[in-house]
């Protein structure tokens, strides 16, 4: 399932993908951090590297250099917290109270409701059309919300969905989307509708690693653990998201936001620490000159994940013409793995319609770019193997917590729930971190299931029992 590392004597960070062939070692890093082990995916090579010299059958017993390096490695881990990039961080007591100049109420705190956010959602019933959403002969409004997971390159099982959907002619059209991670970046693009499909195809079919990351050699990565804030450089996917998200999306984004329509993406906040959710559509139609700039940033740092790339900036201020501050955001994936509204508005205002008269009903739909289900496989007796399993399992364990609890939100509000999760039985491993041939497998994996019978499962995980609305 995850890489091994052989320490030879001409190339010691060599990876070894099991029946694939050899890969560079750097590209071992990007790939656990893919499969959310980001953390420890310098650990890992140190591990894995001593573990494979006394474990891979036939393999030369290491030299002393090899031993060396390590060693190297080891210093670099234990020193990496003792150099630090100068920053102007917002003071600890005002972490909450930071604004973006130009910008002061795009954002909301999760848990926080009542917020600028939730005022918001309310004045979206006023600004619909009965022609997007109509309502039926008791005059209830039914409200389609999709939210999307983070997954990295599995992604493409998700824009392989969205497309299949479109075919089978049901696809609603959402009054809320969400994302975090790769999710963010699909979101708006699934959010304007079936017209950016082949957009997103384009996206995650025709993708490789070197379109989303740069790496540097083994010695500059050693370095960046030791003053660096990542080891990677994403000015690759800052260019992707440029050529992909410009002022035409945007103006769409805009309009839909206007029709009472509703995009948030969620970032992390590593100086609250606090996952924050962002109103994307009044990004979109504020008319500023900077609209643009500050949605392809979210976009960016939602899809940051921290250790592996670079954290993502944003300039605060606590209050209008004072002094500038900066704040830390990272992958949304750490504060949420998949979220419907991260608590910014109660579902009452969803129900009541903002105080408009009549009612609404949510139907909730969940993509998960993932595999909820793992493959069964024992595990080795070393200290990598029971730490990858275990950061594994929890990441897995982080989602089905977010799954659950949106289920508990559809129950308690009358919602249906539906959602979807790549099949057990799929192979989740390619050549690369973003592998186009792996890829355009999950993305014909997606179509087809989304064109299937039953697409969506509307049991909670572990249930038998279906929810849907009274």
């Amino acid at each position: 399932m995850y890489s091994w590392i052989e320490a030879s004597r001409r190339r010691p960070w060599v990876v070894l993908m099991p029946r694939r062939g050899p890969l560079d070692g750097r590209a071992y890093l990007a790939a656990h951090a893919g499969n959310r082990l980001h953390p420890y995916a310098v650990a890992g090579i140190v591990l894995r590297t001593m573990e494979s010299c006394s474990h891979i059958p036939c393999a030369p017993r290491p030299r002393r250099w090899a031993w060396g390096v390590l060693l190297l490695a080891t210093c670099c881990l234990l020193l990496a917290g003792c150099g630090n990039l100068p920053r102007n961080a917002t003071p600890a007591q005002a972490a909450l109270d930071g604004r973006i100049p130009g910008f002061p109420e795009v954002r909301g705190w999760a848990l926080q409701a009542g917020s600028t956010l939730e005022q918001d959602l309310v004045l979206s019933f006023s600004q619909e059309s009965p022609l997007d959403f109509p309502p039926d002969a008791s005059g209830t409004v039914r409200y389609a919300h999709l939210a999307l997971s983070g997954g990295g390159a599995n992604g493409a099982f998700g824009a392989g969905f969205l497309s299949g959907w479109t075919a089978t002619g049901t696809r609603p059209l959402f009054k809320i989307v969400t994302g975090v991670s790769t999710g963010a970046l699909m979101a708006p693009f699934a959010f304007i509708g079936p017209p950016y499909d082949q957009a997103l195809r384009d996206f995650y079919t025709t993708t490789r690693s070197q379109d989303i990351f740069l790496l540097g050699s083994t010695f500059g990565l050693l370095l960046q653990l030791m003053s660096g804030e990542a080891l990677a450089d994403t000015r690759p996917l800052q260019a992707m998201i440029a050529r992909h998200v410009d002022e035409a999306l945007l103006q769409r984004v805009a309009d839909a936001h206007r029709r009472g329509r509703r995009l948030y993406i969620g970032t992390a906040n590593l100086d609250a620490p606090r996952f924050v959710v962002w109103n994307m559509g009044l990004i979109a139609s504020s008319d500023h000159p900077d609209a643009l700039a500050l949605f392809r940033k979210v976009m960016l740092a939602s899809a940051s994940i921290p250790v592996a790339f670079p954290p993502v900036f944003f300039e605060v201020e606590l209050q209008p013409g004072g002094p500038r501050y900066d704040e830390m955001h990272v992958d949304g994936g750490i504060g949420a793995r998949v979220f419907l509204h991260g608590g910014v508005f109660r579902g009452s205002v969803i129900r009541e319609r903002g105080g408009l008269g009549g009612q609404g009903r949510e139907d909730i739909f969940v993509i998960h770019n993932g595999q909820l289900v793992p493959q069964p496989e024992p595990v080795p007796r070393s200290l990598a193997q029971i730490a990858s399993r275990t950061i594994d399992a929890s990441g897995r364990a982080a989602v089905l917590g977010d799954l659950l609890r949106i289920h508990a939100y559809a129950e308690r509000v009358g919602a249906s729930f539906h959602w979807a999760t790549i099949p057990p039985d799929v192979n989740m491993v390619g050549e690369e971190v973003f592998d186009p041939v792996h890829m355009r497998q999950l993305y014909e994996v997606g179509l087809r299931m989304a064109g299937s019978a039953e697409p969506w499962v509307t049991r909670p995980p572990g249930s038998n029992r279906p929810t849907q609305p009274p």
